[in-house]
């Protein structure tokens, strides 16, 4: 992420033609591809403008990775209209601020700025996305400073090394496999003319979404992007091979022991689907329960039975994450509070035979419905959040309307439910496990 400061006149059109959702969000296209989505909220006078780029580090192959992380730098260093530094300069004069952020499925591009001042966002970012420069000098610096940050993050951190061979594993064949910030063999070999396949390739209006959020008017801001964007010629974007969802390829172990490792640590991992890859649109909601029943609170199961109660881990968790292109994982992870990390593992694949052979009761089951919707309607309490949630579902094949659909489907799952998505999707084939441990420590079988 990019660690800079954040950062009128609304084009005459007729009346556009959108389709608005019950959540108030309005979706338009313009002729050249472009969507916008807009959701109004006027509780302040403040606007976020966000544009995402379909393009992360899953779409990269080896040789090109990190890639899209190194393309978010350069996406800072100017414009035939605007030097190196204008950009932030204009946007912090304005007294707003901004930011860019690279995923695995998505390169997104954000400002923060009072709602009047929403043209001057809009027009710089539309000027990068046509007339962006790179140049040799540009490249060879930001290159060096993602060289040094993926040192700082991984290179030169135990948990960082961990972290990129538990992936290797746990994603095979997928470009979830390697890091978003890129092997540092592919980042230092980056030319000039790679960064602007990149951009022809990836940066037109046909494959991004622009996500406003805050005190606008939809047709406001559809006149707005019409304007700014509208004359950007759209261009077809390659196509993607990915693998087949969900092919099971066995349970796969890797243990990691590091001179650096003070801590054995406990990652385990299950394939499951995505909101875009699911079958049925139920189990995404369902997984996301199970994992906060495990570890939504001091009161869920781990910290009641693997840390308070046996005392056999000294912290325990686990997540899921729905909001992925491809499959996503329901995740588990333990620090053993003994150094048995075999223990760990015995008790954490027990919590996972309980959801698969007895149905949680009914004040477990209540309990976790409301814990997943409270932490919902906060989060949703935030412009930003909400502009976040939209550009994400519709970046990664979810599409945005499934932010309409959180509620309902939370409050419809069932005690069976959850136990038929543990059985279906929480087996051993589809397990990766990983442990990192000091290397000085005597080798887990």
């Amino acid at each position: 992420m990019r660690n800079a400061l954040f950062a009128l006149i609304p084009a005459l059109m007729a009346t556009p033609v959108a389709a608005q959702s019950g959540a108030g969000v309005t979706e338009f296209t313009l002729d050249n591809g472009m969507q916008v989505l807009v959701r109004e909220d006027h509780r302040a006078p403040v606007v976020v403008s966000q544009v995402w780029y379909r393009v992360g580090s899953s779409y990269e192959t080896r040789g090109e990775t990190g890639l899209s992380h190194l393309f978010e730098h350069m996406m800072f260093k100017g414009t035939e209209r605007h030097a190196e530094g204008e950009f932030s300069e204009i946007i912090s004069r304005e007294g707003g601020r901004l930011n860019a952020f690279t995923g695995r499925d998505f390169s997104a591009y954000f400002e923060i700025m009072a709602a009047d001042r929403l043209p001057v966002a809009l027009e710089l970012e539309a000027d990068r996305m046509a007339n962006l420069q790179i140049n040799a000098e540009a490249l060879s610096t930001e290159r060096e400073v993602v060289l040094e940050e993926r040192r700082l993050r991984t290179d030169d951190r135990p948990e960082g090394r961990f972290a990129e061979r538990y992936a290797a594993i746990a994603h095979p064949g997928t470009g979830y496999a390697h890091p978003i910030i890129g092997w540092a063999d592919d980042v230092a070999a980056f030319e000039v003319a790679d960064l602007r396949d990149w951009y022809d390739q990836w940066y037109t209006p046909t494959n991004a979404t622009l996500v406003v959020a805050g005190d606008v008017e939809p047709e406001a801001v559809h006149s707005m992007a019409q304007e700014y964007f509208g004359g950007i010629e759209g261009r077809d974007v390659p196509a993607v091979h990915d693998p087949d969802n969900l092919q099971p390829p066995g349970e796969r172990r890797v243990i990691h022991r590091d001179p650096q490792a003070r801590v054995t640590q406990l990652r385990m991992g299950y394939e499951v689907p995505s909101f875009a890859t699911a079958e049925s649109g139920r189990d995404p909601y369902a997984l996301q329960m199970l994992a906060t029943i495990l570890d939504g609170g001091d009161g869920a199961r781990l910290a009641e039975d693997l840390v308070r109660g046996s005392g056999v881990a000294a912290a325990a968790g686990a997540g899921y994450n729905p909001m992925v292109r491809l499959d996503g994982e329901f995740s588990l992870f333990g620090v053993p509070a003994d150094g048995d990390v075999d223990a760990v593992e015995t008790a954490l694949r027990e919590q996972i035979r309980r959801l698969q052979e007895t149905l949680v009761s009914e004040e477990t089951l209540e309990r976790a419905r409301s814990q997943m919707l409270a932490d919902h309607l906060f989060e949703m309490d935030s412009v930003f959040y909400q502009a976040m949630q939209l550009g994400m579902l519709e970046t990664t094949g979810a599409g945005w309307q499934t932010l309409n659909e959180f509620e309902e489907n939370v409050r419809a799952l069932t005690a069976e439910d959850l136990r038929a998505a543990a059985r279906e999707y929480l087996r051993p084939e589809m397990l990766s496990v990983g442990i990192m441990q000091p290397a000085d420590q005597e080798e887990t079988g």
